[in-house]
């Protein structure tokens, strides 16, 4: 029996994806709208789901909307924005009590249907355009994202380094916008951006929980009607522009811990056979507490009060994330380079291999025990266009020996080095 269940079938405009499982006492649907990554959609995009989340045509106000929510036994609504690659990624979930496990037979799962159909396909507008308070609302709302980005020098830090390291690549631009491009928006600009989103974004409807597929179907196909649609494509190695050297980029601000960020082109993405190997090299490597990067640069040699790597496995990078004092940049770096040359050269053990693979299948299997989790690794074949079951995942990795890590290490290339100092300090 395979660990996730998955049916896709392609309804009007969008792909209906259901999983039946008793292992849940609630119903979890999740909207996804995927569109390519672009400067001039970019801020309209973020604000969008916000915008539709606050109220609707029925519901014409949050509280009224909110309230509705309580009334279907707390209910949760909820957007979400990520970049997926080159992608734009929105996400409306909403989970709901399955009525099997109430006493009151009310047809909860019909009705959280028609509440997301409103949402998405009747809000609040006048004419052609949106309610202006809620936009006008929504905008203080985004630009104060925005800012806090800004204000957390941790993820300054992490943005900083992707817009260096992608600069003229769709994936340089920061998942909330521009902050500039906010003013410019308008209840009407923000319309038609809509509807163009309906009618060209790649549409993906997923449905967890136990449930009677076909109710399911018959709910979605009723409600849920869109013009077919050929889903744009970006070509992640043709986006992609190497640097002739390693690039630096040094930032002094008032901050007190200095953050050293180093970005890597891997040169393998999500679906490839290498892949498996990667998430190996990567945990050996920076992604756990037993990895080569938190033992010599944080415990052995005291650099750094944070340190650790992660993948972005559709844009094909690894970024490794630190804290140090601001005058240990050059032992910091140093050290760093030193643990790329040793997975490089294959200097790790069988067991460090065994371990990483325990600790990444016991993640893999906590992430899918719950729904939205479920939910965000099947969508990872929907933004590669590969269809990867967790089963083959879990195979995939079980076969990786210690030639296809030393394989994937090689393959890294050191691409960007940014470190935000603090001011007047060494560095």
């Amino acid at each position: 029996m395979s660990v996730i269940d998955e049916k896709v079938q392609q309804l009007k405009g969008f792909k209906l994806h259901t999983v039946k499982t008793a292992k849940f006492k609630t119903n979890t649907i999740v909207w996804k709208m995927k569109s390519p990554l672009k400067k001039e959609t970019v801020t309209a995009r973020s604000l969008l789901p916000h915008v539709l989340q606050s109220n609707s045509e029925k519901y014409p106000t949050t509280a009224k909307l909110r309230s509705y929510l309580d009334e279907l036994y707390g209910a949760s609504l909820f957007t979400d924005l990520s970049k997926k690659g080159e992608y734009h990624v929105m996400s409306f979930s909403l989970e709901i009590a399955n009525e099997k496990f109430l006493s009151d037979q009310t047809p909860l799962l019909k009705q959280a249907f028609d509440f997301l159909a409103n949402i998405l396909t009747s809000p609040n507008t006048s004419g052609s355009a949106f309610d202006a308070s809620t936009v006008e609302n929504e905008k203080r709302s985004l630009k104060q994202r925005i800012q806090a980005v800004n204000d957390d020098k941790m993820r300054y830090a992490n943005y900083r380094l992707v817009q260096e390291m992608c600069k003229e690549e769709p994936y340089a631009l920061h998942v909330h916008g521009q902050i500039d491009d906010v003013d410019a928006i308008t209840p009407e600009s923000l319309y038609a951006y809509y509807e163009t989103a309906l009618k060209e974004d790649e549409l993906d409807l997923y449905v967890i929980g136990d449930i009677d597929e076909n109710e399911v179907a018959a709910y979605a196909n009723e409600l849920l009607q869109f013009s077919d649609r050929t889903p744009q494509v970006m070509d992640v190695r043709q986006t992609s522009i190497k640097k002739a050297d390693t690039h630096t980029v040094k930032e002094e601000q008032d901050v007190k811990q200095g953050k050293l960020n180093i970005g890597y082109r891997t040169n393998i993405l999500y679906g490839e056979k290498e892949y498996y190997a990667l998430q190996i090299f990567n945990g050996i490597f920076g992604g756990f507490s037993h990895s080569k990067l938190f033992l010599n640069v944080r415990e052995k040699a005291s650099l750094a009060y944070y340190v650790a790597s992660r993948l972005e496995s559709h844009k094909g990078l690894m970024m490794v994330m630190s804290g140090i004092d601001n005058g240990k940049y050059d032992q910091a770096v140093g050290i760093i380079e030193e643990q790329m040359k040793a997975m490089k050269n294959g200097e790790f053990t069988e067991a460090e291999i065994d371990q990483t693979k325990a600790v990444i299948k016991n993640q893999l299997l906590e992430t899918v025990d719950t729904a939205r989790g479920a939910i965000e690794v099947l969508y990872h074949n929907v933004v590669s266009e590969h269809s990867v079951s967790l089963d083959e995942w879990l195979t995939g990795m079980d076969a990786v020996t210690k030639e296809d890590i030393v394989a994937a290490a090689e393959k890294c290339e050191l691409d960007t080095v940014y470190f935000l100092y603090g001011k007047g300090e060494a560095n």
